[in-house]
Parts: C-alpha cells; sequence; structure tokens
C-alpha cells in the first residue's frame, strides 16, 4: 500500500512540472544562482505591482500584487496542500517586507529598488543558464514562471526534511 501512495504521489503534474525544471537546472552554480534569484525576482515583481496606483479610495497600495498573488497561490494549493501552504507563507512574509520597504521608501523608492532587482537578479539568471549551457524553462512554457518559486520552495523543503 505504502508503494501504491508513493506511485500516485509521484505521478503528480507537479512532479512532472519539478522533473523537467530540474533537468534544465543540473549545473550546481546554476542552482546555486537561482535559489537566491528567483526569489528576488518574486519579491521584485510583488514589488513592482505595489507601485502601481490603487483606484478610489476602498483600496491600497499593494490590491495588484494580492490579486494577482491570489491565482498563483490557488495553482500551488491545487498541485499540492503543504506547497500551497509553504507559497502563502512565502507570499505574506514577501508582502509584509514590500509594506515595510513601501512605508520607509515610498512609491518612487520601492519602484527603483524593486526595477533594479528585477534587472539584475534576471541577469543573474541568464548568467546561470549560460553556464548551464541551457535555455531557461519558461521560454518553452510561461507555467516555469511559476514552477521556479516552487522550486526553490522545495529545495528548502528537503533540506528541513519535510514532504510537498
Amino acid at each position: 500500500m505504502h508503494a501504491a501512495a508513493e506511485t500516485s504521489t509521484a505521478e503528480r503534474p507537479i512532479d512532472r512540472w519539478f522533473a523537467q525544471y530540474s533537468g534544465d537546472h543540473r549545473n550546481a552554480t546554476n542552482q546555486r544562482i537561482h535559489v537566491v534569484a528567483v526569489p528576488l525576482i518574486l519579491w521584485s515583481v510583488i514589488a513592482l505591482l505595489w507601485c502601481v496606483p490603487a483606484p478610489g479610495t476602498w483600496f491600497r497600495p499593494g490590491i495588484w500584487a494580492a490579486l494577482a498573488m491570489l491565482p498563483a497561490w490557488l495553482f500551488y494549493w491545487r498541485a499540492s496542500r503543504r506547497l500551497g501552504a509553504g507559497m502563502l507563507l512565502v507570499f505574506l512574509l514577501l508582502s509584509a517586507l514590500t509594506w515595510a520597504l513601501h512605508d520607509a521608501l515610498g512609491v518612487r523608492g520601492l519602484l527603483t529598488l524593486a526595477a533594479a532587482v528585477f534587472v539584475l537578479a534576471w541577469i543573474a539568471q541568464f548568467v546561470g543558464h549560460k553556464i548551464e549551457g541551457r535555455k531557461p524553462s519558461f521560454l518553452t512554457d510561461l507555467v516555469y514562471l511559476l514552477i521556479g518559486p516552487a522550486w526553490v520552495l522545495v529545495k528548502l523543503y528537503r533540506r528541513l526534511g519535510l514532504a510537498y
């Protein structure tokens, strides 16, 4: 019965996504770059969306980021409850960081910082893929833009001895 559970778990679509993504990220240097750059890109996208003006008086800064995070979180939740829970925590932490930086730097400062981080992290990603000798996964399927952050989280889960 245990083997059947492992088989059904191994056949989840998210496992296929991770397998393909891992195949494009075998080089240790590229992996280390991604472990740093992917979360930075995720934060920078949240921060950039945070800077988009909120309409009317009912909405606050960050509404566009929240509206983008919701479908992303649903993707992770459907793929795996543990992955969804972890990504929810990641989104909450990155949102808290962004809120604090927004308060400290203002919209212009946050926008400048987020744009710089976005550009530098993507440059790092492409350097990593140059070292790897393989093109980035998202060039074959944009879903890999969602897989990257989850792949980094799963690496953390594995280091902590947790299943996803």
